[in-house]
């Protein structure tokens, strides 16, 4: 498929008729000045962005930024926007072109070969419908309306129809349990639940209708709950009713021939859903978004970084697999703001438990017709150790892009992608790691179609980002690994964090070690090329003799040995004794680690790194800790060996696979013995 013009050039066209700003982002130094001039002119370059998707306003903006510090910077102030409103200005070029707004399979359909079409105009219809119900319900503007529901189109219909009443959204995951979905809503006090009572995932059926019975009676502010029945249509809402709280048939709500979509105008940063944190240890930090921020942040990071375009004009079709309770799912439906079709897989990305096929979501891929896929690291590292061969097992012929997030890409991964996917015009795929956060709902680093991949970087700071690596003594570093700093705001930083009247939790969790600078907590290295590396997180920090290393370095020398599918080490710096880092590796099914084998793992760690970093002693184990974004849980494993116990440093509802904690607690009781 020919290659449409990159939305960047687009863009660059405009500035230089509209705005006499003249920029080559074919070129790492062009891209650099493009760059610069987003970061030092931040008013010039959002009120850029802004006017470039015609964002809609009934009224004017006074000023793009009125007070440009951080935390508290106000943006487009008098402006009033609604998110699903810009969702729906593309609704019927689009139908008149025959493009769906979403594509869908689950575990089920799969298994039939099917796959189902949402068409613009049945979207539409559809959040109008749940929208007029939810007003007929008595939600109101800033009244919360949260959601345990997985990744399907009726999750998508309920987050626009939330917005555009101007209720804020807030969803869980159906997987997650009672204790983590609790600390999340019930800090919010929601109005209105909508809930599924239950899903499929690795062939196996989950009924949740037991834990959302709990839900209902253990969230008092609770007045309506929607039940979607996905799992069994017949499914009984037995027990779900209570004393002032009334349920409701989620698909009637949906089926109101007479709905007509009338979306709120709501100021630039009225509140547009609550996220989370990871909620590793403490409650989860409720984190507030705002409608206007989100959507110019994720109109800009998917057009001109992603390269996404309305579907009309590229036939874009994007697929990033993810739970409902990652950031990402945020990401993926934020691709009907700019008119792109999103491709939805609800299950497993294995197959079935007990017979893994990962070449799951590249089956999808391909009947779907997908023109970018993404998915965490871990999944490519999955795909790779598996011997998968996705252009074998599916026509990919659509393919343009690959992107990759939630931990750093290793350069196996880059090498695996370009030898088993097709190529596109005559060049190895696109492939276009990013790495940005929930706590921002946006990227700070990214790709661009325009600049040369180079294994192992990501390729460019993100326009509108000012992103910097600092050291100590919050001083800019060149070519040298620092901390990852935002020097100046982007319209997409939290509002507030909920319940934090003061800001103190706020300030504290991203101002404390520089006033007014955002620290991230990941560190990076600004290559002379401007692109980037992550090298993990800057609170799992390894410093050995005096030498600090983020642990990505590590796994990548790790894992680049067959035998290993996952690892995970940790630093464990004891007051006056020199410090013991263990590394804890899965290995494939049917290994043992051996002699052999751990002298392999050093060797591989002495030679890519230096011997100061070599383990003190290797484990194997069954499975690494992570959270519900695939992260692996470094810091809560260091914390619990260092002697924290392990319900303070685990929230096992809040992760992805809780029983891989199990080992570590033992691990942690034998060595507190001896």
């Amino acid at each position: 498929m020919p290659l449409p013009q990159p939305q960047i050039l687009r863009f660059a066209e405009w500035l230089a008729r509209e705005r006499g700003q003249h920029f080559d982002p074919t070129t790492s130094d062009g891209y650099d000045a493009m760059w610069r001039w987003s970061v030092d002119d931040l008013a010039g370059f959002w009120g850029a962005v802004w006017d470039y998707f015609e964002i809609d306003s009934p009224t004017p903006y006074q000023a793009v930024l009125a007070y440009p510090v951080m935390p508290g910077a106000r943006w487009f102030d008098g402006a009033q926007v609604n998110y699903a409103q810009q969702v729906f200005r593309h609704a019927d070029a689009a139908a008149a072109a025959g493009l769906p707004a979403i594509v869908f399979q689950n575990e089920a359909m799969r298994e039939r070969g099917e796959l189902s079409e949402t068409s613009w105009p049945e979207l539409r219809w559809q959040v109008a419908s749940l929208a007029a119900k939810l007003r007929q319900l008595g939600v109101e503007p800033g009244d919360r309306v949260c959601a345990f529901l997985p990744n399907t189109p009726q999750t998508a219909v309920a987050f626009l129809a939330a917005a555009s009443v101007g209720a804020v959204w807030s969803v869980c995951s159906p997987d997650m349990g009672p204790v983590a979905v609790l600390d999340r809503f019930r800090q919010i006090e929601p109005k209105l639940l909508i809930a599924c009572d239950g899903y499929r995932y690795g062939g196996v059926d989950h009924d949740r209708l037991p834990l959302l019975r709990q839900l209902a009676d253990e969230l008092p502010t609770l007045r309506h709950l929607l039940l979607w029945r996905y799992l069994d249509p017949q499914a009984s809402d037995d027990g779900l009713a209570g004393a002032g709280r009334e349920v409701h048939d989620f698909a009637a709500a949906c089926a109101d021939a007479d709905a007509r979509l009338e979306p709120a105008w709501l100021p630039f940063d009225h509140p547009l859903w609550i996220v989370y944190s990871s909620g590793t240890t403490g409650l989860p930090k409720a984190i507030v978004h705002g409608h206007g921020g989100v959507m110019i942040e994720t109109l800009k990071l998917g057009t001109f970084h992603n390269n996404l375009g309305a579907s009309v004009d590229t036939g874009d079709r994007f697929h990033w697999y993810s739970a409902t309770g990652w950031i990402m799912w945020n990401c993926q439906v934020g691709a009907l703001l700019g008119g792109t079709t999103i491709c939805l897989y609800d299950g497993s990305p294995a197959g079935r438990q007990g017979d893994a096929d990962w070449s799951t979501l590249w089956q999808f891929a391909g009947a779907a017709g997908v023109t970018f896929f993404g998915a965490g690291a871990a999944f490519y590292a999955s795909c790779l150790k598996a011997g998968v061969e996705p252009a074998r097992d599916a026509d990919l012929s659509r393919l343009r892009a690959l992107g990759s997030t939630g931990s750093p890409l290793a350069s196996d991964a880059y090498q695996w992608v370009w030898r088993q996917l097709p190529q596109v015009d005559g060049r190895d795929i696109w492939l276009t790691p990013m790495s940005g956060g929930t706590d921002f709902a946006g990227a700070f680093v990214a790709g661009l179609p325009t600049l040369p991949v180079v294994e192992g970087e990501m390729q460019c700071r993100c326009l509108g980002a000012a992103v910097e690596a600092w050291n100590d003594a919050g001083e800019p570093l060149a070519d040298e690994v620092g901390e990852l700093v935002c020097v100046k705001p982007m319209p997409s930083m939290p509002l507030r964090l909920w319940n934090d009247d003061d800001g103190e939790r706020y300030r504290s969790s991203y101002f404390e070690m520089w006033p007014g600078i955002w620290r991230h907590g990941d560190w990076i290295r600004i290559t002379p090329r401007g692109g980037a590396i992550i090298y993990g997180r800057s609170d799992a920090t390894i410093n050995r003799h005096g030498i600090r290393m983020g642990t990505a370095e590590l796994y990548r020398a790790v894992e680049a040995e067959d035998a290993v599918l996952d690892s995970l080490v940790v630093d464990l710096e004891y007051l006056g004794q020199e410090s013991y880092m263990p590394l804890f590796v899965v290995l494939r099914d049917g290994l043992e680690l051996d002699a052999a084998l751990e002298q392999r793992l050093k060797a591989s760690i002495k030679a890519a790194l230096s011997a100061r970093h070599v383990p003190n002693a290797v484990f194997q184990v069954p499975a690494i800790p992570r959270t519900l974004s695939g992260k692996k849980m470094e810091l809560p494993v260091k914390k619990l060996l260092m002697g924290t116990p392990a319900d303070q440093v685990f929230k096992r509802d809040a992760m992805a696979n809780a029983s891989a904690v199990d080992w570590f607690v033992e691990f942690a009781r034998r060595r507190s013995a001896n």
